[in-house]
């Protein structure tokens, strides 16, 4: 362990697949101890979270209570981190909390709307906290979005693809709105029509993001996180493609914002903000 005080952390969706990596990568920091592990499945209400992640014992039991860890936190001598993943229909109720309680929320669950992101933006600079959303921990994918908006300068065309397990419940990606979004206020419109377009079936073509960049989401047991960013010119295609074969790939980003939301004062969204 250093010597100055570990950063404690709480973890939200302890029990759900990246929160149990979360558990592990956590329990071998030398610098963080994990103080907290909430799930609402009560299949794991009580279990050691360090066993539930398939790792050591931890002594910390898995419960489903939010506020009595942020609260718990509190006590700490350095200020806490939420970890949080859980779903989009509770992830802004969950941040708004920490918050609320001078806990600085590192979030990877996706599926908050512009407005609440503004609104967040708002609650963590007047409370002086730092906060970080991610869409996609994956340094892989940061240097993936870096080479799509370097790209995007010199093709018109171009259209996303991103692929995640079935059990995803937002579509599409926060990482493909986000990957969009960088590519998005060149002073162009993408895809420029060639032809009048007839959709036989409804979302054939994709929804369509900011300057008409089109995104397509498919959903399949058997995948864990994929996404393709094709370039399209006469004579030409130029694909970026980022694949993810485990979940540990995430841990490394996750670590990171963990360390540096301690030195924010408010919000920033994605991981390039700090690399």
């Amino acid at each position: 362990m250093s010597d100055s005080n570990p950063i404690p952390v709480v973890v939200n969706g302890a029990a759900g697949k990246m929160g149990r990596e979360v558990i592990k990568a956590v329990s071998q920091a030398e610098d963080i101890t994990l103080i907290g592990a909430i799930d609402t499945n009560p299949k794991y209400l009580g279990l050691d979270a360090g066993e539930v992640a398939g790792c050591e014992p931890v002594e910390i039991p898995i419960v489903n209570d939010l506020q009595a860890n942020l609260v718990l936190a509190t006590q700490e001598k350095t200020q806490g981190v939420m970890v949080d993943f859980t779903h989009p229909d509770t992830i802004y109720d969950n941040i708004r909390t920490a918050i609320a309680y001078g806990i600085r929320p590192v979030v990877g669950t996706t599926g908050l709307s512009p407005e609440q992101i503004k609104d967040l933006s708002e609650f963590s600079e007047k409370a002086s906290t730092g906060c970080l959303i991610i869409p996609n921990f994956s340094i892989g994918m940061a240097l993936l979005q870096q080479a799509a908006v370097q790209a995007s300068q010199y093709f018109d065309h171009v259209e996303i693809i991103e692929l995640h397990h079935n059990q995803k419940a937002d579509a599409p990606s926060g990482t493909a709105i986000q990957t969009a979004q960088r590519m998005a206020g060149t002073g162009k419109t993408y895809n420029p029509a060639m032809v009048e377009e007839t959709e036989k079936l409804k979302g054939a073509r994709g929804s369509i993001a900011e300057d008409n960049i089109r995104i397509h989401s498919v959903r399949l047991p058997g995948l864990i996180a994929h996404q393709e960013v094709i370039f399209g010119a006469p004579g030409q295609i130029y694909t970026l493609r980022h694949d993810t074969s485990d979940r540990s790939c995430y841990m490394p980003g996750v670590l990171l914002a963990i360390r540096k939301v301690t030195q924010l004062k408010g919000l920033l969204y994605g991981l390039e903000k700090i690399l």
